[in-house]
């Protein structure tokens, strides 16, 4: 059996999930994890297939996220490396815990992605001037973006090991990168 796609992971994605944020929040993960694989030479589409994959479950089935997922995707023949990941970015639940790079870089962009993306919303130049200062002030402000656990922002930072302000400029460049398509430039805000 081939090795799935991004292709086929899109269409996947298209099938299991309604929720444009959810979407745009796998889009934005896959986003920061492809810069993590090309700043550590990981490899990219792998990486990339975890990042975008990690939460397709989500909506169908929050009490057993990933698990549904996980099921669906080996029958799919996604690679063991893309399963791992996704087990290991749940570790709370899964009991799998993060072993490799990919497994720690998942953990360490899923939140922070989601942190980033709020802070582009609210901003008039989105993205495009966006700093880890910036981001920094409203990882401080629980009421900003509640749903994302600032304990598990902590965590990827200290899984991978940089400093915090280090991966935060990480994720905003692989994001920025992404910009357009995402929807989190100055120029898609309030359109």
């Amino acid at each position: 059996m081939p090795t799935p796609t991004r292709t086929d992971a899109l269409a996947l994605l298209d099938e299991w999930v309604e929720n444009e944020g959810l979407k745009t929040h796998m889009l934005a993960v896959e986003a920061a994890v492809r810069h993590y694989a090309r700043l550590r030479d990981g490899d990219e589409e792998l990486w990339g297939l975890a990042g975008l994959l990690h939460d397709l479950d989500w909506e169908r089935n929050p009490e057993r996220h990933p698990l549904e997922a996980v099921d669906a995707l080996r029958e799919r023949g996604y690679p063991s490396e893309v399963i791992q990941a996704i087990l290991a970015h749940r570790s709370e639940y899964t009991e799998v815990e993060p072993e490799n790079e990919l497994d720690r870089v998942l953990v360490a962009c899923d939140e922070l992605s989601g942190l980033v993306v709020a802070c582009c919303l609210v901003r008039p130049n989105g993205i495009d001037d966006l700093t880890p200062r910036s981001v920094r002030k409203k990882l401080k402000d629980k009421a900003f973006a509640a749903g994302v656990s600032r304990e598990e922002v902590a965590r990827g930072i200290e899984l991978i090991g940089l400093d915090q302000t280090e991966h935060i400029q990480n994720v905003i460049d692989g994001l920025r990168a992404r910009g357009e398509a995402l929807g989190i430039r100055g120029e898609d805000i309030g359109r």
